[in-house]
């Protein structure tokens, strides 16, 4: 990966890390946040047979992780593209 000028590169890594940290917000507040925090009041609620605050915690973070995955692929493409520094 070559970079025209050092300009370009810290603009390409910055953007990158800011994806990087929203997704890992997403992560946290999906994993933590309704997975052990918001728990109790996920539970009032039934999904599939089961409690939502439940199947978050065992199975819903899980997709979600994954969707994040496809999401920064999609996005780290594109920013390369942007920067004119993708994979031939």
């Amino acid at each position: 990966m070559a970079f025209e000028n050092n300009d370009k590169a810290k603009g390409y890594w910055n953007e990158n890390l800011r994806l990087v940290l929203s997704l890992l917000a997403i992560w946290a507040a999906v994993s933590f946040g309704c997975g052990i925090l918001l728990v109790d009041v996920l539970n009032e609620i039934h999904f599939m047979g089961f409690k939502l605050g439940f199947w978050f915690a065992q199975q819903g973070s899980m997709y979600v992780f994954v969707a994040l995955i496809f999401v920064y692929a999609a996005k780290a493409n594109a920013l390369d593209k942007k920067y004119n520094v993708q994979e031939d």
